[in-house]
């Protein structure tokens, strides 16, 4: 179905032709009410009910204006068949039919126009064939260019619902992400220094010493909560507007170094950043993701975070020297989703890149995580 203006031109046109013809057949043939005149006033009302009633059209309205179209070609091919009435009203009948229907409908159209210029007149109006035809040719291109158009937007809207879909899905699994992270976490501080501060308070009813002991270990505790803190909102923080990619990864690992004490050194050296913002955005959120997991579960002393651009593809690997996965070797990404081992939000990221990933682990020895991404 064409839109609302398409549509309203169609009956516009319809107006303006049904008014131009009467009054100029009321002008050539005076003013006398015959079956002819009684059709050129139905079609003009019927023209009129149609453009106030455009808001209301189905395809039965249509069919039911294709219909009256014909009747009014045909009349004009029996009454002015070398005039200029009929090839106006054969270009409205072919054009409304093209752009209302599909091909078949408008060959019909075309078939039924040249059977009439053949067969209503005394002779065969031979220019008016020729006209028909080359209106039918256009009419054809029309609607052959409007089933293009329908097919692309009908794709394009199919690309977008799976967009939105997996929008929709990275969202939620973020949200999944972060809420896991904060439970296993934030929360699990805060828990803890709860239960602590219930034993100090125990504690100095009976041992001053042991509660003044306690009180140090909870200001242990909340510096290390307070590292633990800027982790979480440093893993939610977006890449610095107008920054490299090399510089934010500088950047980051100069803040993991001074929040959690662990060294960490950049090799990145002149690479060109990804075409794409959001390439960059889910590789800073990679490293992010490693980076943390690295001071949550890993034990390391220090990390080696590379950067390299080779064949169109990005290499980014962070390494490790601490206490490595339960298991050892080296696995790619089809692996480690086939043993369900590996950390699933870095593997989901990749994915979504189109990325490869390989996971070295070296229990007690150190971890080394590199990513490929087509760039």
């Amino acid at each position: 179905m064409i839109p609302y203006q398409g549509r309203l031109s169609l009956r516009v046109a319809r107006m303006v032709l049904a008014v131009v013809c009467m009054v100029w057949y009321v002008r050539t043939n005076g003013l006398a009410f015959t079956w002819v005149t009684a059709l050129f006033a139905a079609y003009t009302v019927y023209a009129l009910g149609a453009l106030l009633e455009i808001k209301f059209d189905t395809p039965v309205r249509a069919a039911i204006g294709t219909s009256a179209d014909a009747t009014f070609f045909a009349l004009w091919v029996w009454l002015d068949p070398a005039g200029w009435p009929p090839a106006l009203a054969c270009a409205l009948l072919l054009v409304s039919t093209a752009l209302l229907h599909d091909v078949p409908r408008v060959v019909a159209a075309a078939g039924v126009a040249l059977l009439l210029a053949l067969v209503l007149p005394a002779n065969a109006a031979l220019g008016l064939v020729w006209v028909i035809v080359g209106e039918a040719a256009v009419c054809l291109s029309m609607v052959v260019y409007k089933r293009y158009l329908d097919r692309r937007m009908s794709n394009t809207l199919r690309h977008n619902v799976i967009i939105r879909s997996q929008s929709e899905g990275a969202r939620e699994a973020e949200r999944q992400r972060i809420a896991a992270d904060f439970h296993d976490g934030p929360l699990q501080s805060f828990i803890s220094f709860q239960m602590r501060l219930e034993v100090v308070r125990r504690l100095l009813a009976r041992d001053k010493d042991a509660a003044a002991e306690e009180l140090q270990q909870l200001q242990n505790l909340c510096r290390s909560q307070v590292a633990e803190l800027r982790s979480f909102v440093r893993s939610m923080r977006p890449t610095d507007e107008g920054m490299s990619l090399a510089a934010s990864l500088n950047r980051l690992a100069d803040s993991f170094q001074r929040d959690t004490g662990i060294s960490a050194s950049v090799s990145a050296g002149d690479i060109a950043d990804p075409g794409e913002t959001e390439v960059s955005l889910e590789l800073l959120q990679i490293v992010r993701e490693a980076l943390n997991n690295i001071q949550k579960h890993s034990g390391a002393s220090r990390i080696v975070l590379r950067v390299a651009r080779r064949d169109q593809k990005l290499e980014i690997s962070v390494e490790d020297n601490g206490g490595g996965f339960p298991f050892c070797g080296s696995y790619t990404l089809e692996e480690l989703e086939l043993l369900r081992l590996g950390p699933v939000s870095i593997k989901r990221r990749v994915r979504m890149l189109n990325g490869e990933l390989a996971l070295e682990s070296r229990p007690a020895l150190g971890t080394k995580l590199a990513i490929r991404i087509p760039v």
